[in-house]
């Protein structure tokens, strides 16, 4: 694993989850279908938890999507899984945990929006039931800023301080300053009104990147509240990806950060748990942590005209995603090996060479035969139409040899 420095923090446990501290950076996620659907939340839950999300987030809007909370939590535990379930609130909180305390007690943490929680009101009455309600049933809280939902009379009242200075800063730079603000002083007025700081997380999130860094970089440098970290309403596709990559790694590779989401728009009836592999894939490509084996495959060239390497290697990877949830509870440490799918002789054998197990397969008019390395030696030559099959068979060999009970225990 990487040697980054974390951040010092305190440590917030979400029913046997660990956020903050030296413990692992956590992995979450959120539901987009309607709470109050049972069935469709419960399968959504279940399919994001399978694909490695360690929290979820429902959304929880209405009078039936409060009811329907310790539903979902106890069809989950049926099912055997266990996975915390975060109440995502907004507006009408501090009503729906009163009214519904089979709600409050089901969920194993609550996300506050101080921009939204007291919106028309001149006090923080409805912030301070929500935190009642949280020392009530000895759950934690995210407080979480987001500028699309900023506290309208805090952000007011900020611009006009500003306008008064001798040299008055630019309307982006107080907002994201107010931002700061926003999550730190609600984080305190909690503590104020007796939340333990041990059930504090907070998150400050915005849109573009350069302003998520610099406004995760002041909340850092005020408090050791545990830190959500998440570029919100990232996008689509690549562009989500690629955004959420380049935010979270510049703070992760600064400490800062200790549970992340990759918000990601899905296509129509596209898979959710996307968003939890490229969370799982940001911190393992840093070398943070590590989730499943890696896939090193080379990109082709006028060299690899056959695309055989890239059915194979994708082959392999999704065949070594879909082996994790059984492997990692046989083999300890299997989520680390490497593995090379290559595509011709140039860097083919050397590539295989550095992974745990690798494959050169041939490249454009050479001869068809695909050598294979394991921990750097050549055990083997592939040839014909079986070679996909028998690499898999020799990867789990190799998993059972390597990382294998016997193996552990020794």
């Amino acid at each position: 694993m990487a040697e980054i420095r974390r951040r010092r923090c305190v440590v917030v446990d979400v029913n046997g989850v660990k956020v903050g501290g030296s413990h692992p950076i956590v992995v979450q996620s959120m539901t987009n279908t309607d709470t109050a659907d049972v069935t469709s939340t419960v399968n959504q839950v279940m399919a994001l938890a399978q694909a490695g999300s360690e929290l979820v987030r429902v959304t929880v809007n209405t009078k039936e999507a409060a009811a329907a909370v310790p539903k979902i939590v106890e069809t989950l535990s049926m099912f055997g899984v266990r996975v915390p379930i975060i109440g995502d609130f907004h507006y009408n909180g501090h009503l729906l945990l009163k009214q519904y305390p089979e709600c409050a007690t089901a969920l194993a943490k609550y996300r506050i929006n101080p921009g939204n929680v007291n919106i028309g009101r001149k006090t923080d009455d409805n912030f301070r039931t929500m935190i009642e309600c949280a020392i009530q049933y000895g759950k934690p809280v995210r407080i979480g800023v987001n500028w699309g939902s900023l506290d309208a009379a805090l952000q007011k009242r900020m611009m006009d301080e500003n306008a008064k200075l001798a040299e008055p800063q630019d309307a982006a730079a107080v907002t994201k300053r107010a931002l700061v603000v926003s999550a730190v002083e609600s984080a305190r007025a909690a503590e104020s009104y007796g939340l333990g700081k041990e059930r504090i997380i907070l998150s400050a999130k915005v849109s573009n990147v350069q302003d998520l860094v610099d406004v995760y970089r002041m909340m850092a440098a005020e408090c050791d509240y545990p830190l959500h970290l998440g570029l919100t309403e990232a996008g689509m596709g690549a562009k989500g990806i690629v955004a959420t990559t380049a935010a979270l790694s510049v703070l992760l590779q600064e400490g800062i950060g200790d549970t992340i989401r990759t918000s990601l728009t899905p296509l129509p009836n596209g898979d959710r748990t996307e968003e939890v592999v490229v969370s799982q894939q940001i911190l393992q490509s840093m070398g943070i942590r590590s989730f499943t084996p890696q896939v090193t495959a080379c990109p082709g060239c006028g060299r690899t005209t056959s695309t055989f390497f890239q059915q194979m290697a994708d082959e392999i990877q999704t065949y070594l995603r879909e082996q994790m949830p059984v492997w990692k509870e046989k083999y300890a440490g299997v989520e680390e090996m490497k593995v090379a799918v290559m595509g011709c002789i140039v860097n083919g054998p050397g590539e295989s060479k550095h992974a745990n197990i690798g494959i050169s397969l041939p490249g454009t008019f050479e001869e068809p035969k695909a050598p294979v390395f394991v921990d750097g030696a050549l055990v083997t030559t592939l040839k014909g139409d079986g070679i996909v099959a028998e690499f898999i068979g020799m990867m789990n060999e190799y998993v059972e040899r390597t990382y294998g009970a016997s193996q552990t225990a020794a």
